[in-house]
């Protein structure tokens, strides 16, 4: 009956988490859909890929779109056998963002069904955690990999608990592995990276708890072996795509150096330290995971128009000269953000009272999950700090594997978003539940840290200004006193109104819980106060930030490269930011199209208009020269900072007539001036001199003054290819593209003499194949970054194809994990129901 009684519990949370979500969501129901800016960006970078995949049924795992042509398994390629990402695609069967929301909220409820075993704290952790507002940042933002990770953060760790703590093994087998595998398949491996970071102090606990014998060592040993089958197994079910992007993230800009500069050492691996600690949390920046606008929210926060507007009425009203006009510009940032980042969507707001039953939990949950959460929120609180921190900064990245492969180390505080509310339901639960705590020691444990968290609110309301600032170092130094003291009173007001319900929400908090002890509230309401709360603490902060002006009608979701504008279009986007990109960008978008439409041949076009390489509505049309992806090809980055960020009048275009460069497209977006460039390669070229080089640093440098028309740049340890392959001129020769696909183009030459065929195709060691009369032959570099190929005298058919070997390989591991997976779970099963008929029968004899 009582078993009965829980499930039914159990059902109505599920049901309340869908409810909640859609109650956020609700322009779902009129049909409307999320624009997010990476997903539009997306969409542009990933449009040859899905036209292919629509009007082929197959997957091409190369893609010309974006910087000269990738692979596309960082773009939304599709696997086949690929059972796991099916699994997940099911799970996340509600519209989008209900889907997330609602996952967030039942993962964080399994994690709290196995930690504390009772409904009631489950439900309230899964609000906690649900509604963290950088998950809702995060969503408006575009970042679906990235929740989408989260999203199996906490059914994960409930896993490796069950086998930790539970002693349910084969059930802590299933959801380990079942969860392991959806974590990998989500495809965002810095969020999985950072969570295992956490999960070490887990294991480190586990093993001293076993040496003191607070455990058996061979519990331990059991529990660690069955974890570390689940992870190989999950991880094994993504085969292909870790194979892949394993084989990928060394050609990347995530991989090896090959130049040598002032911040480059050939050989070394991974980004460069500036830009891996970029976006760096501020040490005191760190407390609006309990107070939201400690260091203002956004810097596009809703206040920030009327305060930005009063601002240029005091610099009209006050400035007299335009060389004081030039200093206060020095200073400019964003209003409604002073951080030590370089700018941000929002704060990673954790909630007051999740903050403050997180402290309490420190003091009143369980010893064994204590020390391990402490110290992994520690730790990721102090990596989260980045170049503020550089003595560990320093050494995570030299000698920790993997870490300098991540950029934005903000974005490790996810871990203190999971753990926060954990220790928070388990403290509350201990609080309310275990007889062991007396109540003298509650009340202790209670007024000092109630006390001590609404007397630091004070102190912060009281003396903010002086202790705060308010005020970048930039805006100190270059604003006059009336614009400085204007914005340290205006900010200072956004600071004190969150302060101010900091406080009360603790206060109440408190407050329900004091009066608990003292048996004078009962334990339910309190729950139901704390709960309610926090619900719209967290509600509310996180509107600013995620809310119905994120949504817009479906077509410009879908289709956000309009190039027709119309009223029709202009009422629809009524002043809405989000669609104001899209009306803005209209006539380039039709520039574009005309472009392609004209001229349907292979061909790249380079657009200066929108930022070469922040945008894809080049990609949408047709294949660009820049784009918009966080793992480029480090070859094409190489040569992006060296001829294309820096414009030379002489070697830029002689660099974009390597990359066929057809049309360049100058001007701003509102009236775009296209340039026909008659004086591009082509697809591909025959070249009889070869000048060798002995470094990367000279191929570089050499490709941007030679006549690449004639010469190809040859790296020195490419010159026994040409043993016994003479090249010689033929002024008539011609080679020209017959076929184009992107994973595969057919091409005809025709020569008099040996010679080398140069394609403008980026080269990438991994997968290509090149064919001449259909015989497969090795091809090399040119160039830096381009594919060449000796061509014999004569007529020739000419092709290569995509066929990366680690799908095929990747596909058969995949498969064979995840059978592994359901026969060891199938055993598992059955052998502990054969148990429990055994227990049953041995019961009735007895």
């Amino acid at each position: 009956m009582a078993k009965n009684k829980n499930l039914i519990y159990i059902a109505i949370s599920v049901v309340v988490f869908i409810v909640l979500a859609f109650l956020y969501s609700t322009p779902v129901f009129s049909g409307k859909q999320l624009f997010q800016h990476d997903i539009v960006q997306y969409r542009g970078g990933a449009k040859e890929l899905l036209d292919y995949r629509a009007n082929t049924g197959n997957e091409t795992y190369w893609s010309d779109s974006m910087f000269g042509g990738m692979p596309t398994y960082q773009m939304g390629s599709q696997f086949k056998g690929d059972i796991i990402k099916k699994i997940d695609s099911n799970l996340n069967f509600l519209p989008r963002p209900v889907n997330y929301l609602f996952l967030l909220f039942a993962g964080f409820f399994l994690l709290g069904m196995v930690v504390v075993r009772n409904w009631k704290y489950a439900l309230l952790g899964a609000t906690f955690f649900g509604l963290s507002t950088y998950f809702y940042i995060i969503i408006a933002a575009g970042h679906n990999g990235k929740v989408n990770t989260i999203e199996y953060f906490a059914p994960l760790l409930a896993g490796i608990l069950l086998v930790y703590i539970r002693k349910q093994y084969i059930w802590g087998f299933i959801v380990t592995t079942l969860f392991m595998g959806l974590q990998i398949a989500a495809n965002h491996p810095q969020m999985t990276y950072y969570l295992f970071i956490a999960l070490g102090f887990l294991f480190l606990s586990e093993l001293i708890r076993a040496i003191q014998k607070k455990t058996p060592m061979k519990h331990f040993l059991i529990s660690s072996g069955i974890i570390a089958a689940s992870c190989m197994i999950g991880v094994g079910m993504n085969s292909q795509r870790i194979m892949a992007n394993s084989e990928y993230v060394k050609e990347t800009v995530r991989g090896k150096q090959i130049l040598t500069n002032d911040s480059h050492t050939s050989g070394k691996s991974g980004m460069d330290k500036e830009s891996m600690l970029m976006w760096s949390y501020g040490q005191l920046e760190t407390l609006n995971l309990f107070i939201p606008r400690l260091m203002g929210g956004g810097s596009q926060e809703p206040e920030g128009k009327e305060i930005m507007n009063r601002v240029q009425e005091l610099v009209q009203e006050n400035v007299g000269s335009q060389s004081e006009m030039d200093r206060i510009s020095k200073g400019f940032s964003g209003v409604t953000y002073w951080g030590d980042q370089p700018g941000t969507s929002g704060p990673a707001y954790q909630g007051a009272i999740v903050c403050f039953l997180a402290l309490l939990g420190f003091f009143f949950a369980s010893k064994k999950y204590r020390y391990w959460i402490l110290g992994a929120s520690i730790l990721t609180i102090l990596l989260a700090w980045g170049s503020n921190f550089m003595p560990l900064s320093d050494f995570f990245i030299d000698y920790v594997p993997f870490y300098n492969k991540f950029r934005a180390p903000s974005s490790i505080l996810v871990v203190v978003e999971l753990l926060f509310p954990l220790i928070a339901i388990l403290g509350l639960y201990r609080f309310f539940t275990d007889e062991k705590l007396t109540e003298e020691y509650k009340q202790k444990i209670l007024l000092y840290v109630g006390g001590g968290t609404l007397g630091f609110l004070l102190i912060l309301l009281i003396f903010g200004k002086s202790l705060l600032g308010f005020a970048t170092e930039n805006e100190k130094t270059y604003f006059p006193p009336f614009l400085l003291d204007y914005l340290v009173d205006e900010r200072y007001k956004l600071f004190r109104i969150d302060a101010i319900k900091a406080f009360i929400y603790v206060a109440i908090t408190a407050a329900a819980l004091f009066l608990t002890l003292k048996k004078k509230l009962n334990q339910n309401i309190a729950l139901v106060v704390i709960g309610l709360v926090s619900l719209f603490d967290l509600w509310t902060v996180n509107k600013r930030y995620l809310n119905d002006e994120n949504y817009v009608d479906k077509i410009f979701a879908e289709n956000p490269f309009q190039t027709e504008s119309s009223d029709l279009l202009a009422e629809k986007v009524q002043g809405n930011p989000n669609l104001e990109s899209i009306l803005s960008n209209v006539n380039i978008n039709k520039t574009l199209e005309t472009i392609a439409e004209k001229d349907k041949t292979h061909y790249r076009i380079y657009n200066q208009t929108l930022g070469v390489t922040s945008e894809t509505n080049t990609s949408y049309f047709k294949a660009s020269i820049g784009g918009y992806h966080a793992v480029k090809l480090r070859r094409y980055d190489d040569v992006l900072n060296e001829y294309i960020n820096s414009i030379d009048s002489v070697k830029t275009p002689n660099v974009l007539n390597l990359l066929n460069t057809k049309y360049m497209v100058f001007g701003g977006p509102d009236q775009p001036q296209v340039v026909p460039n008659p004086k591009a390669n082509g697809n591909a070229w025959f070249v009889s001199d070869l000048k060798f080089v002995e470094t990367p640093n000279q191929e570089i440098k050499s490709i941007g003054t030679i006549d690449n028309k004639k010469t190809a740049v040859i790296a020195s340890s490419d010159k026994a290819y040409f043993d016994n392959k003479p090249v010689q001129a033929d002024s008539a020769a011609f080679i020209n593209l017959t076929k184009y696909q992107p994973n595969e183009l057919e091409f005809k030459s025709q020569s008099k003499t040996p010679q080398l065929a140069v394609f403008s195709e980026v080269y990438y060691p991994h997968g290509w194949k090149m064919f001449v009369d259909e015989k497969e032959v090795p091809y090399i570099k040119a160039d830096y970054l381009l594919r060449a190929v000796h061509v014999p005298a004569g007529n020739h058919h000419i092709r290569m194809v995509f066929e990366p070997e680690v799908i095929e390989k990747g596909k058969w591991l995949s498969l064979l994990s995840f059978g592994l997976f359901i026969l060891l779970s199938a055993f598992g099963i059955f052998w502990m129901n054969k148990n429990k008929k055994k227990e049953i029968l041995a019961e009735q004899k007895a």
